[in-house]
């Protein structure tokens, strides 16, 4: 039996109330709300227990672009996944072998709950159908449950690395404890939130046992990162997966980082290789690139979203070869063999697999894109900066590196200098977007996220 059930509405309250007034509030509310920073009225003094005491959240207001789940949270009873039009597609997932081993993860994450107190071992482990599954958030001061990385011995650390290290491929670790690393230095940058915008602030939580035979998952979650990975035998689900930075490319403790590369040039390479016909289906001339564009972030599990773009069938062979290449990079953060099992997955759809663009197409250009097919959602998605920026704010390039100081006008505890709406790099939704801030996700539509299919199988023919 574990240690958690449900949540009842009153145990919610604390831990949602900051992002449900964010969402409600809007433009300069929102963002006073979520950083504590005062526009001097008497309302301004109320903060929820969950709000960051300082310090700007690089999340942006808005569940769909990775804030967090919000008023329209979904409960794991309730969950469909993203569709195009609110109908799920059937037969897409099945039980079977994969010929590739689960083995490693589940001595790793065993090993890892082994090592815990019976205290931080309760914290942290769930019924594997468990809304805490779906509580996921992008923004720093949310309120999360479970095992706080920076509040367990060095050796214990270790131990969730080593799980991480199992359960990710060697690309998909570096880029998680890079993300890691850089939301230290925006905690250095803007002397904001010390409690979550540092490497400690990330927390694993499981559900279910860890097991080769029956289902079990577990979650790692904290700013800019957020990995749900299902296994049943010796299927894997790892999604959603969301990984951001802002920056995206800095110098911390004498290690140059920079992120997202991958990403930028597959999406360039895919774009570039297509005809000025193509590119007049792919890039929408209807939609100017906003500060936020993502739609499939926390709180979006349900989501109704319709093609757009041009599908794979009207793509040539060579132009198919990249567009693969780019699922593959976003795929490839989890192990190589079942990335290689998801890709099979992908290919068979590919036909069906649409890929769309707003902005720009420069090497500098803050653009977004999405790739979507009946079995996978990515989203990229340059966005305008809110804790980090340059005082010129010429807001198309990548940064420096180092910062060079604060932004004019920002005062103290991290807020975007300008505030919302400010154009010219300045932060909040409506300011010019930048490669300096960016955010990703990868779903698994029509019921796959979470493993939520799977374990409907499973369940439906005991298996």
């Amino acid at each position: 039996m574990h240690g958690h059930h449900p949540r009842t509405p009153e145990a919610e309250r604390s831990r949602r109330w900051f992002m449900n007034k964010a969402l409600l509030a809007g433009g300069v509310a929102a963002l006073a709300t979520m950083t504590g920073c005062s526009d001097g009225s008497s309302n301004a003094s109320s903060s929820s227990s969950g709000a960051p005491s300082g310090g700007m959240p690089s999340g942006g207001p808005g569940g769909a672009g990775g804030m967090g789940p919000g008023q329209s949270e979904v409960k794991y009873k309730d969950f469909t996944g993203l569709t195009t039009d609110g109908k799920v597609v059937d037969d897409l997932y099945s039980i079977h072998s994969t010929g590739v081993s689960t083995d490693k993860v589940v001595k790793a994450a065993q090993a890892f709950l082994d090592g815990l107190s019976s205290r931080e071992r309760k914290s942290c482990t769930f019924d594997v159908a468990d809304d805490e599954w779906l509580a996921w958030s992008n923004v720093d001061g949310y309120e999360r449950k479970g095992v706080r990385m920076g509040d367990i011995t060095d050796k214990k650390r270790e131990s969730g690395f080593a799980l991480l290290g199992s359960a990710l491929s060697a690309k998909g670790l570096t880029q998680t404890r890079n993300i890691m690393k850089l939301n230290q230095f925006l905690g250095d940058y803007n002397g904001g939130n010390r409690e979550t915008l540092t490497e400690g602030a990330y927390f694993f939580t499981f559900m279910g046992t860890p097991s080769t035979s029956k289902p079990w998952g577990f979650q790692y979650e904290g700013h800019h990162v957020a990995i749900n990975y299902f296994v049943l035998g010796d299927q894997v689900v790892m999604t959603p997966t969301f990984m951001g930075s802002e920056p995206t490319s800095a110098t911390y403790q004498g290690e140059k980082i920079t992120l997202f590369k991958p990403e930028t040039e597959a999406g360039l390479a895919l774009i570039r290789s297509l005809t000025s016909a193509q590119r007049a289906t792919v890039i929408d001339s209807k939609v100017s690139k906003s500060g936020t564009d993502m739609k499939a972030g926390a709180g979006s599990d349900n989501l109704k979203l319709a093609y757009q773009g041009l599908p794979g069938s009207e793509l040539t062979s060579a132009q198919r070869d990249k567009l693969l290449d780019l699922v593959r990079v976003y795929v490839g953060y989890m192990d190589d063999g079942h990335a290689g099992v998801r890709m099979t997955e992908v290919e068979k759809h590919l036909d069906q697999t649409y890929f769309y663009w707003l902005g720009k197409t420069e090497d500098t250009s803050a653009f977004y894109y999405r790739v979507h097919s009946p079995v996978v959602l990515i989203e990229y998605d340059a966005q305008s900066p809110l804790a980090y920026g340059t005082k010129t704010g010429t807001g198309g390039g990548q940064p420096s590196g180092q910062p060079t100081g604060r932004m004019t006008g920002q005062p103290t505890g991290g807020m975007p200098s300008g505030g919302p709406g400010g154009g010219g790099g300045m932060g909040g939704p409506n300011g010019t977007p930048t490669q300096q801030h960016i955010h990703t996700i990868i779903r698994t539509p029509n019921g796959g996220d979470y493993g939520v299919d799977l374990l409907k199988l499973h369940l439906e023919t005991d298996h």
